[in-house]
């Protein structure tokens, strides 16, 4: 009797997040990723006791294909691209979004890129309090994009409702919503991100 294959945390991880691209964050039980490693369901619970682990897996691969060196200039700079391969990865695999808030800080490669962004905001003379301020403002701003991007997007129904209301109620939603559709991603996460960071003085 042939002995069962052995899977590698890159297979399981491999395999959650083609579930997941394919059937979105609620197909992802253990029984589909069984099914797709073509193995039985109770042969997974070997490798990963649960689905929460599963999903730690995925956000770390990923989060692991992140370039983080830093690129020569300054602070802002290199926050500007570092959050840019960010956003990258994160569009990549839009239904994973919700799991980088909830798992932030579980997956390592997560906490690799925490560290990557606090060492340029240290390099630039950011400690304590305001360190603290910097950083956590600097991932809001990125995961709230994400969501927008991918849930709430520009180019979506929502600014077209927006944009069709009656002027003479709502003048200011109108004319904004007009002009949102004109933006892409890129040009919107770009200037909001420069808002940002001149507010953080970086």
């Amino acid at each position: 009797m042939p002995r069962p294959r052995s899977l590698s945390t890159a297979d399981l991880a491999a395999a959650a997040l083609a579930v997941i691209d394919r059937d979105g964050l609620a197909g992802l039980t253990m029984r589909a990723v069984a099914e797709q490693l073509r193995v039985a369901t109770m042969a997974l619970y070997r490798y990963v006791p649960n689905r929460e682990r599963l999903e730690i897996l995925v956000i770390d691969r990923v989060l692991s294909e992140i370039d983080l060196s830093a690129p020569p200039g300054a602070a802002g700079e290199q926050l500007r691209v570092l959050l840019e391969r960010m956003r990258v990865a994160g569009a990549a695999h839009p239904a994973v979004v919700p799991l980088l808030t909830r798992h932030r800080q579980s997956a390592p490669a997560a906490l690799h890129l925490m560290e990557a962004m606090l060492a340029i905001l240290t390099a630039a003379g950011r400690t304590g309090r305001d360190r603290v301020l910097a950083q956590r403002t600097l991932i809001a701003y990125l995961l709230g994009f994400l969501q927008n991007e991918h849930y709430a997007a520009l180019s979506g129904a929502g600014t077209s409702v927006l944009a069709d209301l009656d002027p003479a109620d709502y003048p200011h939603i109108v004319a904004t919503a007009a002009t949102a559709r004109t933006l892409t991603p890129a040009e919107e996460f770009h200037g909001g991100l420069d808002i940002v960071l001149r507010g953080l003085a970086l």
